[in-house]
């Protein structure tokens, strides 16, 4: 099985207020993050095309780049709404694939670990990875005919659990599981070896 891979990224100039430090250094690294999360989810075998979400020119520029399609035009409503647009538009130009939702600040993903956890949703109808946390949701996964049917932010992890959906559970993830939100997150992301537009905005901004 192959799968749509959906990134969604919010405007830049209001993402990632957790983390220190003027705005402007705060929109450098969520672009970082969401690029180096595209690149990831682009060369995982399993991926058959990446779709962005997002309406921020500069993430529409970056993105496009390294080959996401990209969808604007987000309904509103918050993160759950701009998925399930995102996936209308997914399913209606690869019919065949299946559906998989990953937060755009996964700065230490790897495409093997992408690619262990989609073999895994392929066993499930509905299925979703947990944060590093335990509390919130990094990925859900949707496969084809299966509805898409999100429940992002805040205790994500008891809401999918409470809906029926199917948790992958792997110890071997753990650039898939570290999403970036505070200063200690990205140490932590660090630690496992963040991707290359990540590492090159943290040198020009001194962290």
């Amino acid at each position: 099985m192959t799968w749509s891979v959906l990134v969604p990224v919010k405007p830049l100039e209001s993402a990632k207020t957790r983390l220190a430090g003027p705005d402007a250094a705060r929109a450098e690294l969520a672009l970082a993050f969401a690029c180096d999360t595209v690149m990831a989810a682009a060369a995982c075998p399993r991926v058959g095309l990446v779709f962005a979400v997002t309406d921020d020119p500069r993430a529409h520029e970056a993105l496009a780049a390294l080959g996401a399609h990209i969808v604007d035009g987000e309904p509103g409503g918050g993160l759950n709404p701009a998925l399930a647009h995102g996936a209308d538009q997914a399913r209606a130009l690869r019919p065949d694939e299946g559906v998989c939702a990953v937060s755009a600040d996964l700065p230490a993903l790897r495409s093997d670990e992408l690619d262990r956890v989609l073999a895994d949703a392929g066993l499930h109808a509905r299925s979703f990875t947990a944060d590093a946390l335990g509390v919130g949701t990094t990925l859900y996964a949707a496969a084809p005919g299966a509805a898409f049917l999100p429940a992002f932010e805040g205790r994500s992890r008891m809401r999918h659990r409470s809906l029926g959906t199917v948790e992958i559970l792997r110890t071997d993830v753990p650039g898939l599981r570290r999403d970036v939100d505070t200063r200690a997150d990205l140490a932590l992301a660090r630690a496992l070896g963040v991707g290359p537009h990540t590492a090159k905005a943290l040198g020009r901004l001194g962290l």
